[in-house]
């Protein structure tokens, strides 16, 4: 997720388009490192928002209008003051650096034309906004940054404002093919991270699509390349460059399945097929506004879930640990049989024996071996005998009980991980009632009085195939038993990855025969919607659902079926869902 050089171009292109003439109407900061401006241009009224936040940096149009507080903060009141009433004269980007500075023209208290500087540093954490004179001068800015925060520059009112230079950067826009590759050949670095720490505003991303372009592995070290491949990188590198001076730009985000993986204001072919698909937009704003609203959705998901998720690998963890100490104790039992063994060799030979004897040497009949048996001197060969038939008998019920146990441990291990992939799948806050309502059944999360059921209406996917078969989808353990045993009939197929958690996945067939293009869909979307789904390829089982049996005392979604089909399919979800 690039908030580059490159995208902040892209976005002072369009600014400039929007915003350069216009005047500020109004100015609020709704939260101590936002601001939001209300601006009319050319009888349209516009807000934008700027955000310093460490996490969320973002200058975006919106068409929210948050709620201010009462008394406006100090850094507000400031802007007020000075450009309250200003008119936007200038926008741009500093060579490719991920700064957009604002020139405002107003009047000063003696009704003289004056011009301020609010320059936005868009860079992560150490985001800010500051607030200049015309000569660079800070009045003041939304975070101060004092020298013991700091070593590489303060932001403080008085202090002269200055690009921090951290690390010695070229610029993209400007270099030429010689000092291209005099610094790329400088350094040993793989090539596609000394693109980005070589170059400013180039990101990781940007690098691996370049080396992408230009057919070159980007783990190769910089200067191992030959000169004709650094002509040909440079050569990708200023094409870029020359689209940017133009303003030609294809916002874009890059999605894995439905959640946005990155975005860039390029084409980002390097992420062609293995799942991945792009969404071009009209702009920039555009772009950010979806990307920011989708990955905000997916962050209070996360968030929303977070405490089921750590029940779930709370139980996980135990289950785990039990499991190993079960499958130890199992081991400790293999010795049964040899005990067993003398036993019978000690009630056959014992009469040899005439008391005090530390052990006994004679034929096992059942391998026709020497065998040496241990025994107590203190014990009659029949006290030894019934000694070891003791221990084995033992051993025995031992082995009978740890196998069960360690069949129930398994069975718990694989719920607590179905329901893990149920969370992962979870894109919705209703999504995560039913996981609730199923940990609360098995006992996962106690129960807090007799109350009401809580109602349930998140439903199972539902695709249609390219061929125009219905497809459905569980997003949970409960709607893979729906999807399975009321929503496919016996002649319909049923999907899921083979060894793995994931979702039920069935196929509505109408009677009809399904063609081969319907079974790879239906592959891809059992693969996708399982554990495996980070895998290049995924094996998935699929059989007619009147093969398909609930397990017995098995959870909810838990089947079994034999003589099945197989096939690998690559995790993607290509298909539009369809909205029941």
């Amino acid at each position: 997720m690039a908030f580059d050089g490159i995208v902040i171009a892209n976005l002072t292109y369009d600014l400039k388009n929007k915003l350069e003439g216009g005047k500020i109407n109004k100015i609020a900061q709704p939260e101590k490192d936002e601001l939001l401006f209300t601006i009319k241009h050319n009888r349209e009224t516009l807000r934008l928002l700027v955000s310093a936040n460490a996490s969320l940096p973002l200058v975006c149009f919106t068409d929210t209008n948050k709620p201010s507080p009462l008394t406006a903060p100090n850094f507000c009141m400031l802007l007020r003051k000075h450009i309250g009433t200003g008119r936007i004269v200038k926008i741009h980007q500093p060579g490719l650096e991920r700064i957009i500075e604002f020139t405002i023209e107003h009047l000063d208290e003696m009704g003289d034309l004056q011009k301020k500087r609010l320059i936005v540093e868009l860079m992560g954490k150490h985001s800010n906004i500051i607030f200049c004179k015309e000569d660079g001068t800070i009045l003041d800015s939304i975070k101060h940054i004092s020298a013991q925060v700091s070593s590489v520059r303060e932001v403080l009112p008085g202090r002269t404002y200055f690009i921090p230079q951290t690390v010695e950067k070229s610029d993209p826009l400007t270099v030429t093919e010689d000092a291209f590759a005099f610094l790329l050949k400088d350094t040993p670095a793989p090539v596609q991270k000394a693109l980005y720490q070589k170059f400013t505003g180039i990101s990781p991303i940007i690098g691996t699509e370049l080396c992408h372009l230009s057919s070159i592995d980007g783990d190769r070290p910089g200067n191992q390349l030959s000169q004709t491949e650094l002509c040909h990188l440079h050569r990708r590198l200023s094409l870029m460059m020359d689209d940017i001076k133009q303003g030609n730009f294809s916002p874009n985000i890059v999605y894995k399945g439905s959640e946005p993986a990155e975005f860039a204001s390029v084409p980002l072919t390097c992420f062609e097929g293995a799942g991945y698909t792009a969404k071009e937009f009209p702009s920039i704003n555009a772009l950010l506004n979806t990307y920011y609203a989708q990955k905000s959705v997916l962050t209070r998901i996360r968030q929303k879930s977070a405490d089921l998720r750590r029940i779930v690998q709370t139980a996980l963890e135990r289950n785990y640990k039990k499991y190993d100490l079960q499958q130890k104790q199992l081991k400790d039992t293999g010795k049964r049989e040899q005990y067993k063994i003398y036993g019978e060799l000690l009630t056959t030979y014992g009469y040899e024996l005439v008391g005090g004897e530390k052990e006994l040497k004679c034929l096992n009949y059942y391998t026709n071996e020497n065998i040496t048996i241990p025994l107590d001197p203190n014990l009659t060969a029949q006290e030894n005998s019934q000694k070891y038939f003791s221990r084995y008998g033992k051993l025995k019920r031992t082995c009978e009980a740890m196998t069960e146990m360690l069949k129930e441990t398994k069975q718990e291990i694989d719920h607590l991980e179905s329901i893990s992939a149920a969370l992962d799948m979870a894109i919705k806050e209703e999504d995560l009632v039913p996981i609730k309502e199923e940990l609360t059944e098995f006992g996962f999360i106690k129960k807090r009085g007799p109350g009401k059921k809580p109602r349930i209406t998140s439903r199972p996917y539902h695709y249609l195939s390219s061929d125009g078969f219905h497809m459905y989808v569980g997003k949970n353990n409960y709607q893979n038993e729906e999807v399975t045993f009321k929503i496919a009939g016996g002649g319909d197929w049923w999907f899921h990855a083979k060894g793995i958690p994931g979702s039920h996945v069935i196929v509505k067939t109408e009677g009809k025969d399904l063609p081969d293009r319907t079974f790879e869909e239906a592959g891809a979307l059992a693969a996708w919607y399982s554990k495996g789904r980070e895998n290049e390829k995924v094996e998935i089982d699929y059989i007619q659902r009147k093969h398909v049996k609930k397990a017995a005392k098995g959870a909810p979604g838990f089947v079994i079926y034999h003589t099945n089909y197989s096939l690998i399919a690559s995790p993607k979800m290509e298909l539009e869902e369809i909205r029941d």
